[in-house]
């Protein structure tokens, strides 16, 4: 008497292995993408602090970097972030790296936009001209 599995149960275990692996992917990637997403939010936090900062001071939001006295946007930068500029009227805009992020990342930004609400600031994500999608962003942005 033989042991063993048949070609066709064999075939449908391929089968569900395939079917899982193609469900799982697409969420494994967008999650990865969030992650990614998160860093540039993290590294917007120390900005979100100097914008507060600056108008607690002088009552009106920085123009720069250099008015708020952080460093240049091109020394904000992390694995996944290429910069971090403050603009005008406080905007904060994270710029995504070009490459090595994952895909339909390259490139974006993401603004943080202040909001003054009786004299405190609450924080807004922006469209900007190349936006992140939905899915990507934190939920914190959503």
């Amino acid at each position: 008497m033989q042991k063993g599995f048949t070609l066709i149960e064999l075939m449908i275990v391929v089968a569900i292995i395939g079917i899982l692996a193609a469900v799982a992917l697409p969420a494994y990637q967008d999650y990865t993408a969030r992650a990614q997403v998160t860093e540039a939010l993290a590294l917007a936090g120390g900005q979100k602090a100097a914008v507060s900062e600056y108008y607690a001071d002088k009552g009106a939001m920085p123009a720069n970097n250099s008015d708020a006295g952080i460093a240049s946007s091109t020394d904000i930068k992390g694995k996944y972030v290429a910069s971090v500029t403050i603009g005008t009227s406080g905007v904060i805009t994270a710029q995504m790296a070009a490459s090595g992020v994952a895909k339909g990342l390259e490139g974006k930004q993401l603004k943080l936009t202040p909001v003054v609400t009786n004299g405190s600031i609450d924080w807004k994500c922006a469209a900007s001209a190349t936006p992140i999608e939905a899915k990507h962003l934190p939920a914190s942005c959503r």
